[in-house]
This record gives C-alpha cells, sequence and structure tokens, in this order.
C-alpha cells in the first residue's frame, strides 16, 4: 500500500480527546493533516476545547470534531468516509472503573465495527492500532528485554493457568493483555484477508509527558501519580509503591502513529514497541523519586516509595525492560529525553493549575 502523505486525505482518530489521542492529533496537525478527531461528545467542553484550540492558526492543518461512540454500530461511518487512514487510540478505560468483562468488550470486541466502518470506506490504506506493552509482555525472569517478536499470547503457561476465556470475567488484568492480543491479532488478519489496507500495532510502554487538560489527569494513570509524587504523595498505583517504570513521551506515542501511516517500510502486521530510548529511561520508582528532586529542587518533598537508610526498604523486579530501537529504526523516530518527559510533564500540571 501507498505511504499517506498529507495530500492523501483526511486522517481519522479515535477517541480523539483522550491523553495519547489528542496528541496524535495535535502531531497530525502540526504537519499539515485534515484530522477527523472523533469523540463521544462533541458538545463536552472539558474535553473537546482543546481539540478546537489547534484551529487557532499555529498548527498547518485542521482539526473537525466527529461524534462516534464504540458501543454504537457504524456511529464511525461518517468520519471514516473518504478517510486515507485510521488511527484507532479508543479504548473506554477509566482506570479500573470498569468490570474485566467491560474492559475485553471496549478493547476487542468492539474493535470488529470499528473495521466495518473501516471496510465501508473504502478509501481507508492505512490503519493504526494504538494497542499496549501488555500485549507484549509476560511473567519472565529479571532483566529479558522485550521485543516486538514477544506476544502475551503466546506464553499461556506463564500465568498460572489465569490465561483463559473462563477468566475474562474475573481477571481485569488478564483481560485487557487478551484484549489487546486478540485486537492486534485479528486486525493483522483481516487486513491481510481483505487486502484493502494494511494495519499496524503501536505497543506504548507506561506512557508519561504533558497533559493537554485536566481530563488527561485520569486518577491511576502513569501521569497522575507523578503530579502526587510532586506533591510529596507516596506512589500508590502499585503495592508498596515499588515500580519498575519503562517510560516513553506521550508525544512519541503520537509520532509513532503518524510515522506508521507515512512509512515505506512499514506493512501490515508490523509492530512498535514505544519504551525507553536509553537505559535511563527505565527507573524504578526510587530512582524517579531522586530525578523528580533534581529536575525540581524548590520542591520541599517528593513522594515514592518506602526508603530505608536512603535504600529501597524492598527490592522491586527487573522484569519490564522495552525499548523504541525498531520504531528508531524503522520509523525513524527520535525519542525525547528522559529528563525533558518528565519536567515537561510537571510543568503541564503547574500551566492547568493541577500543581
Amino acid at each position: 500500500m501507498p505511504a499517506i502523505s498529507p495530500a492523501s486525505g483526511p486522517v481519522a482518530v479515535t477517541g480523539a480527546s483522550g491523553y495519547i489521542g489528542s496528541w496524535v492529533v495535535h502531531d497530525l496537525a502540526a504537519q499539515g493533516y485534515r484530522v477527523r478527531a472523533c469523540v463521544r461528545d462533541v458538545a463536552n467542553p472539558a474535553k473537546v476545547d482543546h481539540l478546537l484550540a489547534m484551529n487557532d492558526g499555529s498548527l498547518r492543518g485542521e482539526v473537525e470534531l466527529f461524534e462516534a461512540d464504540l458501543f454504537q454500530e457504524g456511529s464511525y461511518d461518517n468520519a471514516f468516509a473518504g478517510c486515507a487512514a485510521v488511527i484507532h487510540t479508543a479504548a473506554p478505560l477509566g482506570y479500573n472503573r470498569e468490570t474485566p468483562q467491560e474492559t475485553y468488550d471496549g478493547c476487542f470486541t468492539q474493535t470488529q465495527p470499528i473495521i466495518d466502518s473501516t471496510l465501508k470506506a473504502g478509501t481507508v490504506k492505512r490503519f493504526v492500532f494504538t494497542s499496549s506493552f501488555a500485549a507484549v509482555t509476560y511473567p519472565c525472569e529479571d532483566g529479558y528485554v522485550f521485543t516486538e517478536r514477544d506476544w502475551a499470547d503466546e506464553h499461556p503457561d506463564a500465568y498460572g493457568g489465569a490465561w483463559t476465556v473462563e477468566n475474562i470475567p474475573k481477571n481485569r488484568g488478564i483481560a485487557y493483555k487478551m484484549s489487546k492480543c486478540a485486537s492486534e491479532r485479528l486486525l493483522y488478519e483481516t487486513a491481510e484477508r481483505e487486502g484493502t489496507f494494511e494495519a499496524m500495532g503501536i505497543m506504548p510502554a507506561y506512557v508519561i509527558g504533558p497533559v493537554m487538560c485536566e481530563n488527561h489527569d485520569q486518577v491511576q494513570s502513569f501521569q497522575y501519580w507523578i503530579k502526587e509524587m510532586m506533591k510529596g504523595n507516596p506512589y500508590g498505583k502499585t503495592p508498596g509503591g515499588r515500580m519498575q517504570w519503562t517510560n516513553c513521551d506521550v508525544r512519541d506515542v503520537a509520532r509513532a502513529h503518524r510515522l506508521c501511516i507515512e512509512s515505506t517500510v512499514a506493512g501490515n502486521g508490523s509492530r512498535y514497541i514505544i519504551g525507553a530510548s536509553e537505559l535511563d529511561g527505565i527507573l524504578f520508582t526510587w530512582q524517579m523519586r531522586e530525578r523528580l528532586m533534581e529536575l525540581f529542587p524548590g520542591v520541599a518533598e517528593v513522594g515514592g516509595e518506602p526508603m530505608d537508610d536512603g535504600k529501597p526498604a524492598e527490592p522491586t523486579s527487573d522484569t519490564q525492560r522495552a525499548f523504541a530501537f525498531l520504531a528508531m529504526q524503522e520509523l525513524g523516530l527520535k525519542p525525547y529525553a528522559i529528563d525533558d518527559t518528565l519536567r515537561d510533564t510537571v510543568n503541564s500540571y503547574y500551566k492547568i493549575g493541577l500543581l
């Protein structure tokens, strides 16, 4: 399939009001694309004002809002009609507010209607899906480095019997992983069979970076917890605050989606992990705290995990390593340095008044 450019036609973005979706819209518009930003409610200022503000003349392209709902069949038909590409970032996730079954349905079952609207349009040549690092990882030994060749669903035995269809309604983590793997496979198989478009996957790791609006401060998101740490609160997303952060910048995640539609190298089934660009982008919580303290020396107290004599009170497993090397090599992605990402994340919270 030919690579896409602004001259090819509009590009539709699902989940356009979300954290990743908004930056995808911004990146496309900055490059001169006509963007069809799909949101559930075009009349909700908290979720669309920052998108409409992109039409202030500072960007080369333009943004048009389209109302569409993942759970309403055919609601994307109008938005996709005449589009050269679709970037599917939408996933109705509210950070643990959904049941495991709702998580699975929203991330996989509702992928088919999106595909149906894509095929109905008849003009879409590239389809880029926001998958997840969760579709890659599985329980492994410390120090293992995950690559795009890894699939979570190819290691069911590593989950101690939990990786079953019957377990989807009981285990949100498994439901999410299974849904992302299943969606990727469905997309690649459909694209291969139909022959009218190519599908590619972006697998972001731990996404942080600047927020555009208060709506992007989703409780339990990684950016939310950086804000909380800057308030002096302990990191609370994981037990004991212990976690290995494989960081990536939301702006790099967005840019990788666009580079996929423009690539002359990527093809159907191409997958790209957006993880760390350097080893220093992989940080344990105590290291994250130290880095934030160095970047913002005027902040009295930065939270983190329990420490004992300047060292972590308990060790953290080293099982989340991954890098954006393939995206850098094949797509030409040039990621932000980790210090710039952290600095911009925190400063964006100051800018919108949440710090």
